[in-house]
């Protein structure tokens, strides 16, 4: 694929906003989430104050983005994103075993709701991985575990599971994980990652569970963690009126930026910083 003007990463209110923007913007867009949007929306009973859609459900209002962006030609990349580079002049991402580049790039994945597990952070890129897909091939024929936090990791687990030796899934929800025969399921809960004798150990509260590889799986990432760099404060990203973080030619949206968790703010967001994006990627051009 060709280097993109803008990569959107994300698919609730922010990101769709986002994208529908930076396309009447006459900006190319490479728009990276799940088509089934984001699932804190789709699991709302009702929404009351978006403009236009009065009472409308979180299905009827994803079915509502789908069909808008449908219209617009703009397409859902549902990889996941593993890692987000400054490459200098442009920006490279990790999506599952390949890379993509953008001039630009939106942040608008929403704000990770879970606390980072005990070790998780210190083994990041170290035996702790956030995405399945873009790391399997280093456990080829090895034993991994996926600490899941939603039905929606289920499929990476799946996939890991033709690759490695033996799967270990430790679901952080309630529902009955459909997974492979091949995936082991374990309920119990991790309270931390630690390293050992070259071996990385899931530990829980009943005891602790020996891995070469390790993949936390949520819907979001931690954007300090996808972004290297990026200046965060607390789960948030710090921004400015424009949308623009401390990383020229990366800009947030939505929960990610802060309260209040609104869709219609993370709307007026995500439209915010496709004309900023957009308005950088001209001032950048006519520097050249």
């Amino acid at each position: 694929m060709d280097r993109v003007d803008i990569a959107i990463i994300g698919t609730g209110p922010g990101g769709v906003s986002a994208a529908l923007t930076a396309v009447n913007r006459n900006k190319t867009v490479l728009l990276l989430g799940s088509r089934n949007m984001s699932e804190k929306m789709t699991k709302a009973h009702e929404i009351r104050n978006y403009p236009g859609l009065p009472a409308v459900s979180g299905e009827e209002m994803a079915e509502a983005f789908r069909k808008h962006l449908d219209a617009m030609g703009v397409q859902i990349t549902e990889e996941r994103v593993g890692a987000v580079y400054a490459m200098g002049d442009y920006f490279a991402l990790q999506i599952g075993e390949t890379m993509q580049e953008a001039e630009a790039v939106i942040l608008a994945t929403g704000v990770v709701q879970a606390a980072a597990l005990p070790g998780e952070k210190e083994l990041l890129g170290r035996g702790v991985s956030t995405c399945a897909t873009c790391d399997a091939a280093l456990y080829r024929g090895k034993t991994a575990a996926v600490i899941g936090y939603s039905p929606r990791e289920e499929a990476e687990a799946a996939f890991l599971s033709e690759v490695c030796a033996k799967v270990m899934y430790f679901p952080m929800y309630k529902e009955e994980p459909t997974l492979p025969a091949a995936v082991q399921v374990i309920r119990e809960k991790p309270i931390g990652i630690a390293q050992e004798n070259g071996k990385r150990i899931v530990k829980t509260e009943a005891g602790a569970f020996e891995a070469d590889g390790v993949f936390v799986l949520r819907e979001a990432v931690a954007a300090d963690q996808l972004v290297p760099g990026l200046e965060t404060e607390g789960a948030h990203v710090k921004v400015n009126r424009k949308m623009e973080t401390n990383l020229p030619g990366v800009f947030a949206c939505g929960d990610l930026t802060g309260l209040p968790y609104q869709y219609v703010k993370a709307a007026g967001e995500g439209n915010v910083a496709a004309i900023s994006a957009a308005s950088w990627l001209d001032q950048k051009k006519h520097k050249k």
